[in-house]
């Protein structure tokens, strides 16, 4: 199969400063050095907008329109519609007229669809490849949060999860290859399929990569705003506005970093990523609790850290903060959880903690061993170097696109 692609995105690919955009700007670069390719995605804010002229240097052709629907709407149309809120939430006519348009005028051979909510937008009669990279296993998330919730937000969780998991099945039938971030990932989605669907359904993995050269310690100064902060220094880094996160960097500041610092007196905790909510906000500075927010320049950040702590309980595919952290030399102390999909050892280029005694302990002996400290920042670095490039994890996506790699061009 030849010809041109159709990029399908629920967020802009641009900038690469969260989990799943850092995914889909690098895949969407990569598609482009292959062959022309048009992008129809969204923007979440005005912030996001501004990034129009960065994707129009990539793409063929693209439609970005700034998505204005209301949680509160998208879940009335949701139950009026018996549909995820997660699909309502992505509908647009706008959008859908403008996939019609394209499919009609151009040769498009192949779409590639960036998280289960694009789905909708792919016709029933194109007859081209479909690939769906879901990356993660969304309805296994939201069958968590139902788990954990109470009331009416843990049967809301609990319909969404079951309503997703309908769709996840239906999208891997219509696809060529489903593909999720970590063989973790992939085996659970596979599992969660009827049998039938497990026999007949393409199941793959796309990894997620790093980009070795922007975060290397070697090419960033430490910031000057940590290293005025007492040390060591443990560094949590995400989109901060995403509820494990929170919960992860609540339990450092409320039962982890009290321990710690009962050993390493002088120990700060910071948490650096975009929209914090006010109850993190309040925490900065008190009891060695240091909340940054968005900042211009995360590997500096990373660079002023002697360790980076990560107590995910809920963790999706791969960790792009335990990727970073480990590109910048850092060692990094996760719990297992945290630890899918990113491959390497235990004890060797990170260290797992099993509940917060275990993450306590895991803590403070590298805090304590500068040598051991040393060793596996080194080792973590140089394994995400020899394994997770970016060229590397995307190398397969030329085949399944149905596209000859001698077509590479740059697009961009």
């Amino acid at each position: 199969m030849s010809g041109e692609v159709l990029f399908l995105s629920h967020r802009i690919p641009f900038p690469p400063n969260r989990g799943d955009k850092i995914r889909s700007h690098h895949v969407l670069r990569h598609v482009a050095g292959l062959a022309p390719v048009h992008v129809a995605t969204f923007a979440d804010d005005a912030a996001d907008m501004v990034h129009e002229a960065e994707l129009a240097g990539v793409a063929t052709s693209h439609c970005l329109l700034q998505r204005r629907k209301g949680m509160v709407r998208a879940g009335l149309e949701g139950l009026a519609k018996g549909l995820p809120v997660s699909l309502t939430a992505f509908h647009d006519p706008a959008l859908a007229a403008y996939v019609r348009n394209v499919l009609a005028a151009r040769p498009i051979g192949t779409i590639y669809a960036f998280s289960g909510q694009m789905g909708q937008y792919i016709p029933d009669g194109f007859n081209g490849r479909v690939i769906f990279d879901f990356v993660d296993v969304d309805s296994a998330k939201f069958e968590a949060y139902a788990v954990a919730g109470r009331g009416p937000r843990g049967w809301i969780d609990a319909r969404e999860g079951r309503l997703l998991s309908a769709e996840e099945a239906r999208l891997a039938r219509r696809a060529d290859v489903s593909l999720l971030v970590s063989n973790e990932e992939a085996a659970l989605f596979r599992a969660r399929l009827l049998p039938q669907d497990q026999l007949e359904c393409a199941v793959g993995t796309l990894r997620n990569g790093i980009d070795s050269e922007l975060f290397d310690p070697a090419r960033c100064e430490p910031t000057a705003a940590m290293l005025a902060c007492a040390g060591p220094r443990l560094i949590f880094t995400g989109q901060m506005d995403y509820a494990p996160n929170v919960a992860a960097a609540c339990r450092v500041i409320e039962r982890l970093l009290p321990a710690i610092r009962q050993r390493f007196a002088g120990a700060t905790f910071h948490v650096v990523g975009r929209n914090p909510p006010e109850t993190l906000r309040a925490l900065h500075g008190k009891d060695g609790a240091y909340v940054w927010g968005a900042v211009d320049e995360m590997p500096s950040y990373l660079a002023a850290a002697d360790l980076a702590l990560v107590p995910l309980e809920l963790a999706r595919g791969v960790q792009n903060k335990v990727l970073e952290a480990m590109a910048m030399r850092l060692p990094v102390v996760l719990t297992a959880e945290a630890a899918t999909g990113i491959g390497g050892g235990d004890g060797q280029h990170y260290a797992v903690g099993h509940g917060d005694a275990e993450l306590i302990e895991q803590v403070c002996t590298l805090l304590g061993d500068a040598q051991r400290q040393a060793a596996m920042g080194a080792a973590a670095r140089h394994y995400v170097i020899d394994k997770l490039s970016w060229q590397a994890t995307l190398a397969p996506l030329a085949a399944m696109l149905g596209l000859p790699d001698t077509a590479a061009r740059n697009a961009a």
